[in-house]
């Protein structure tokens, strides 16, 4: 093994911060207290808000809870699949979730949309606030009251966030706590505006409504900003793109604009209202690509120099190390590759236990990178 492969392999493992333990309870932490006076508030205001008709209007919100917590199921097996590369501790982002659903949304976006909703009725009028309200407060409060998330988390856990795919994925996690929880309030506040009447059937039908757009929502605005504002703070070398974050955290902004004033926008012409949120919904998700791209290079850079040792011993082949470390068009070509679907995603998942294992090892030789080393030659060998 040369010198430089082994020094860029726990550069790597330095810069990445993988393998590194999450800890909340931090009471000598500024960050940590933050946040639990933001969760606390949030859940303080939460109690309170449902309380008040909580009774009378328990079906409506059990409905609401079930529902979304079962649409919680899907979204969390999609984003566990994208935390592929420098993976983030489970805690952590448990941790940003409940920030989004609690503190965000209950704390900040609640009391705070309220507040510049009446500005902006003052300003330019009732209509005007009708119309374009909701869409010139939510990008502001909502995004930045999220985006507030992932700055604590870089507080309490500066080592593990670190390049824009962290932001991504942290901001995704904030981004669906704050969308659950907000939907479960919009099920209430049916219920309340139609004075309980088919409160289930009210339930379902904001489910099936919010829930056909939740992939281009809420946690897809956050992925986006929350990728932009790391590329802004740039906390590895080369990862500072001051311009590109902000284009990109202006994006998620405009795109939460454009979904919050798509009647206005509309202008009551049918076939753009009928048109214009798939156009939006395409506009987005070619964007989250995008960013997605171009957030994990630094981190598939690091999954390459951290398997770099094992390359170059010959226990990852230079096809396995492109895949594990590239993008869903070498993953694809190395399934055509290995001709078994099967096969190519075991193979795949070794060679990413092998990564997980070094890094958690910090480079060094133990039992546990042994065994995921043997693995990988296992499978190689069929």
């Amino acid at each position: 093994m040369t010198a430089a492969v082994k020094n860029a392999q726990l550069v790597a493992i330095e810069q990445s911060g993988w393998g590194q333990p999450f800890r909340l309870f931090q009471p000598d932490n500024l960050a940590f207290w933050v946040y639990a006076v933001g969760v606390g508030a949030g859940a303080l205001a939460m109690v309170r808000y449902f309380g008040s008709g909580g009774d009378f209007y328990r079906p409506a919100l059990t409905g609401g809870v079930l529902l979304f917590g079962l649409y919680l199921i899907p979204w969390l097996l999609l984003l566990r699949r994208q935390n592929r590369y420098t993976a983030q501790p489970g805690g952590l982002l448990a941790t940003g979730f409940f920030w989004g659903g609690v503190a965000a949304t209950f704390w900040i976006a609640l009391s705070a949309n309220s507040a510049l909703l009446e500005i902006w009725a003052k300003v330019g009028g009732s209509q005007f606030a009708a119309d374009w309200g909701a869409g010139l407060t939510a990008p502001i409060n909502e995004e930045f009251s999220k985006a507030l998330g992932l700055v604590l988390l870089i507080g309490l856990a500066p080592r593990l966030v670190r390049s824009a795919y962290d932001g991504f994925i942290i901001g995704a996690f904030i981004g669906l706590g704050f969308q659950v929880f907000e939907d479960v309030l919009y099920v209430y506040n049916g219920a309340a505006q139609s004075f309980g009447v088919d409160q289930i059937g009210s339930s379902l039908q904001i489910f099936l409504l919010r829930g056909a757009f939740g992939i281009v929502s809420h946690a897809l605005f956050s992925a986006i900003f929350c990728a932009g504002l790391m590329w802004v703070l740039g906390r590895t070398p080369g990862d500072r793109k001051v311009l590109r974050g902000l284009l990109t955290m202006l994006a998620a902004m405009f795109f939460h604009f454009a979904w919050d004033s798509m009647s206005a926008i509309a202008g009551g012409r049918v076939l753009l209202s009928i048109t214009l949120p798939f156009l939006i919904a395409a506009v987005e998700l070619w964007t989250l690509f995008y960013v997605l791209r171009h957030a994990a290079r630094q981190e598939r850079m690091w999954v390459r120099d951290l398997l770099g040792p094992e390359a170059e011993a010959g226990v990852v082949d230079p096809a396995l190390l492109a895949a594990v470390s590239g993008l869903r068009r070498d993953r694809k070509a190395f399934r055509k590759l290995v001709g078994n679907r099967r096969w190519a995603r075991h193979l795949l998942e070794g060679a990413g236990d092998l990564a997980r294992e070094l890094a958690l090892a910090g480079g060094h030789e133990t039992e546990r990178v042994a065994f995921a080393r043997a693995e990988v030659i296992r499978l190689r060998r069929g």
